[in-house]
């Protein structure tokens, strides 16, 4: 059984590059300084896999997935 998701940013360590905007849209939205901001933080299944290049294509490894708590 796999466990839902979520994301995460790490506002200290982003840099607002935008890249995890423009590989996760469905999830992840831009502020006017191109810092991304989260609409919805839990990751559905269909797009678990976008999720994971989004985390891995950051730049700055800012963006995490974390495993949800009931």
């Amino acid at each position: 059984m796999t466990g839902t998701r979520s994301l995460r940013v790490n506002r200290i360590t982003c840099t607002g590059q935008g890249l995890c905007a423009e590989l996760l849209p469905e999830l992840i939205d831009l502020d006017e300084w191109g810092y991304p901001i989260l609409r919805v933080r839990a990751v559905a299944d269909e797009l678990r896999s976008h999720a994971r290049r989004a985390v891995a294509a950051c730049p700055r490894l800012a963006l995490h997935t974390d495993r949800r708590r009931p």
